[in-house]
């Protein structure tokens, strides 16, 4: 890392880390970062409404979720650099308005193919939302026991806000309409907007700020076959275009790679991610967003199907995680700079991994959601937390702020692909055990059953790697955490 000139007092006085009205700028960025991640499971509850309302197949009702995640994973390292080299307030206000207008246009959608191109614009300007939001909490919060408790806060609605989505997805699908569970982020983004105006303060790079034409279409490329690849493997692993997209995606990578070593002005600085401590926490987040989506997916399904609950209650059973994490993030903040966070990352995987264990130990088709659930769901939540909470902290800790955007860009991308993943295998271990189930003489519900089991089992796999990742490759001292960093650039 190289060292920068000091500030002059006007510089040092503008800076976002001098911000006398940050704590408000992190609830503007937490409400962002909610409605970015709640947009992913309020659109599942709307599903089956949208279906029957507009007519899809099942092929285009599966679309819905993945072209979103397609425009969203493939793009994001790009809204990296767009926040680091235009400017992070620019880009996030951009993908905010973008992100607001994409919505009300598949919330008024009236076909298929209207609804299509609206999340495609969702995903999109969501890639330039997302990393812009975390780069801008990056900069504002540099170092010390205020920086653990901005991420502690922003790592808990990460966390929370998948199963927040749920919730609200019901109550609007229930006693308004689908559309609504797309309309709801236009009020949402506006407040936004008017409250991070006056508060975000414009930071970009400096130095060489061109952009990598060739690394931008390889890793967008490479990317997007990998998440279609995935997608695709839910309908069959040996199918020739599963396979196909998935060779070529990681083949682009890799051609990715080599590029990103040669050139002056990288996409992605291989320093951001070859970073040993740093690789480790992508590495994690990677296994909680497919242990995340994965076990949340079918958890969904248990409420829905088998137990008959409501959109509504569905929504409420899945709470107790968001409330455990709530609670769990502000003690856990107190604590991080006397433990470090080598011990929650490595502890953290490990109560949440006996959590799916316990759901898949103990669901029935008859069973009771007090002694065959919850305690799994508090279990989950408690182990998330510890993960959440330090985890972005980690995944950012010493990267100048030059690629603050594109490392921001790299943890988001990290957890998406790793979402894409986990839903993939967790779904085909799914429909091997319900058809061998059948197979064997299993009532239908019961068969449902089963392959929710294997799927808590394998989501809880997933996330229990995290735990030897987390001891051997995490090395960030607590006087890490505290101390300031080498290099401050503005714009």
């Amino acid at each position: 890392m190289t060292s920068a000139a000091p500030l002059s007092p006007l510089e040092a006085a503008d800076h976002p880390a001098n911000h006398p009205r940050r704590w408000w700028l992190l609830a503007v960025i937490s409400l962002t970062q909610l409605m970015v991640v709640l947009d992913g499971t309020i659109v599942n509850i709307a599903l089956p409404a949208a279906q029957i309302d507009l007519g899809m197949s099942d092929g285009d009702r599966t679309w819905v979720v993945t072209i979103y995640a397609l425009a969203f994973g493939s793009l994001l390292l790009l809204g990296g650099r767009i926040a680091d080299y235009w400017g992070r307030k620019r880009t996030f206000m951009l993908g905010m308005i973008g992100f607001a207008v994409a919505s009300g246009i598949g919330g008024l959608a009236t076909s298929t193919e209207m609804l299509l191109a609206a999340r495609g614009l969702q995903g999109a300007f969501a890639a330039l939302l997302a990393p812009a939001a975390l780069a801008i909490l990056t900069i504002t919060f540099p170092s010390g026991k205020d920086r653990i408790k901005a991420f502690a806060v922003f790592g808990a609605i990460a966390g929370g806000g998948a199963a927040i989505g749920l919730l609200l997805g019901g109550v609007l699908t229930e006693y308004a309409s689908w559309h609504w569970c797309l309309l709801v982020n236009i009020p949402i983004a506006a407040v936004a907007v008017i409250a991070g105006w006056p508060l975000i303060r414009e930071s970009r790079a400096h130095g060489d700020t061109r952009y990598d034409l060739p690394g931008t279409i390889l890793v967008v490329a490479g990317l997007a076959s990998l998440v279609f690849g995935f997608a695709q493997a839910e309908n069959g692993w040996v199918r020739a275009e599963t396979l196909g997209f998935l060779a070529l995606g990681v083949v682009l990578l890799l051609v990715f790679v080599w590029v990103e070593a040669r050139t002056n002005h990288p996409l992605l600085p291989l320093r951001v991610v070859a970073h040993k401590t740093r690789g480790g926490a992508f590495l994690v987040a990677m296994l909680v967003g497919a242990a995340l989506l994965g076990g949340l997916l079918f958890l969904t399904f248990y409420f829905q199907i088998v137990l008959a609950y409501s959109p509504i209650m569905a929504g409420v059973a899945s709470l107790p995680m968001t409330v455990t994490i709530m609670i769990c993030a502000p003690i856990l903040s107190k604590v991080l700079p006397q433990v470090g966070a080598r011990l929650p990352m490595t502890v953290g995987p490990i109560i949440a991994a006996a959590g799916l264990f316990y759901l898949a130990t103990f669901v029935t088709v008859d069973g009771s959601y007090a002694t065959q659930v919850l305690p799994g769901v508090i279990m989950l939540g408690m182990g998330l937390a510890c993960l959440f909470v330090p985890l972005q902290n980690v995944a950012l800790s010493g990267v100048d702020e030059h690629d603050a955007g594109v490392a921001s860009a790299a943890v988001s991308s990290a957890q998406q692909i790793g979402g894409s993943i986990g839903t993939a295998l967790i779904t085909a271990f799914y429909a091997a055990a319900v058809t061998t189930s059948v197979a064997a003489g299993a009532e239908p519900l019961e068969a449902l059953v089963d392959g929710y089991s294997v799927a808590f089992v394998w989501a809880g796999a997933l996330i229990l790697c995290a735990a030897p990742i987390s001891f051997f490759l995490i090395k960030v001292t607590k006087k890490d955490l505290l101390d300031s960093p080498d290099v401050v650039h503005m714009g």
